[in-house]
């Protein structure tokens, strides 16, 4: 499988990453959608032998269920694997539950007691790469990149990344990496889709300057471009879509529908899955790095393997282009009325 350089660093990753969100049982956001241990196993097992070097997790999947399954997994093939966690978000999402103080965010406190943690639920001694779920206005940048940093010199970890950032958050953190010498965020973790394309405004051409790598997750906005899903129809039984009904009814548009429908018209043409079509317009983009595919059984992530054998024409990826676009805004409009922005 290619390998394709993370950022700056030296690190080498496969164009597509195993996500371990729906591994391990979860009591909390989670409930209803994941896979059984057996057929996790079967999965990981599945992305190694394909070639898949990434697995990507957080401490907050099942509460830390994920970061114990896929630890259990690692036992024997650490070497082949480079393991991706995340800190930031409180233990029992979607309960309702009032959050203890400093059990959540990017303190300085929190991000040392939430890497320990997971490194002992993982069963290893250091994190491949260490990522911030989400950006904490709380906290100031430097003291977040300062405990990474420290992280990094005692070994823990050894390269960090953020997920979920403005555009401007994130070249305020490699502003503030540089001008204090600690270890700066060689990747982003983004949204990205032929539904969801708003990071393509500022987080992409950020990335492009300054030389982030990009780690795309719900490539296949959490399974609608799968193929499953069908207009005027529930979501199947036992599908993601299904538990998530207000996921649902978001998705459940016209516009999202047309996008579906190019999808399906260019798998036809090419004997492939819908799945492997939308994942091969991303794998096109110049800015990423890996996909992060999400599945839940064999049988998905084959599909989703179909994309790397998929090389689109330039009128494929004109007719997705044209069929996806968003409506930018100002000053995208306006600039792109004279020069590509």
């Amino acid at each position: 499988m290619e390998l394709r350089q993370l950022g700056q660093s030296g690190l080498k990753v496969t164009a597509l990453s195993l996500g371990a969100m729906t591994f391990g049982e979860s009591q909390t956001f989670m409930k209803g959608v994941t896979s059984p241990d057996d057929e996790a196993r079967r999965v990981f097992d599945k992305a190694i032998d394909r070639g898949i070097n990434l697995v990507d997790t957080a401490n907050v999947y099942g509460d830390g269920a994920s970061e114990v399954l896929t630890g259990q997994w690692l036992k024997g093939k650490r070497d082949r694997v480079l393991l991706a966690t995340k800190c930031r978000f409180p233990f029992g999402m979607g309960s309702g539950a009032t959050p203890a103080p400093h059990s959540y965010g990017l303190s300085r406190k929190h991000i040392l007691e939430a890497c320990e943690a997971s490194l002992k639920r993982l069963g290893t001694d250091c994190i491949d790469l260490y990522q911030v779920h989400m950006q904490d206005r709380t906290v100031p940048i430097h003291e977040t990149l300062r405990a990474l940093d420290d992280l990094v010199t005692q070994g823990k970890v050894r390269y960090v990344g953020c997920s979920n950032y403005t555009g401007y958050r994130m070249v305020e953190a490699l502003w503030s990496a540089d001008a204090r010498s600690t270890t700066r965020y060689e990747s982003t973790q983004i949204q990205w889709s032929l539904l969801v394309r708003d990071a393509e405004r500022e987080v992409v051409p950020a990335c492009r300057a300054f030389g982030m790598g990009i780690l795309v997750w719900s490539p296949l906005a959490r399974g609608f471009l799968s193929g499953k899903y069908q207009r005027g129809m529930s979501p199947p039984k036992g599908s993601r879509l299904e538990a998530w009904q207000d996921s649902y009814k978001a998705l459940d548009k016209e516009s999202n529908w047309a996008i579906l429908d190019a999808v399906t018209a260019i798998a036809k043409r090419r004997e492939t899955a819908p799945s492997a079509v939308a994942l091969a317009w991303l794998l096109a983009k110049p800015e990423v790095t890996s996909l992060i595919v999400g599945a839940r059984t064999v049988a998905q992530l084959d599909d989703n393997l179909r994309a790397l054998d998929v090389k689109l024409t330039a009128e494929d990826v004109a007719e997705l282009d044209k069929v996806s676009k968003p409506a930018w805004g100002y000053p995208y409009d306006f600039i792109g009325m004279r020069e590509p922005w």
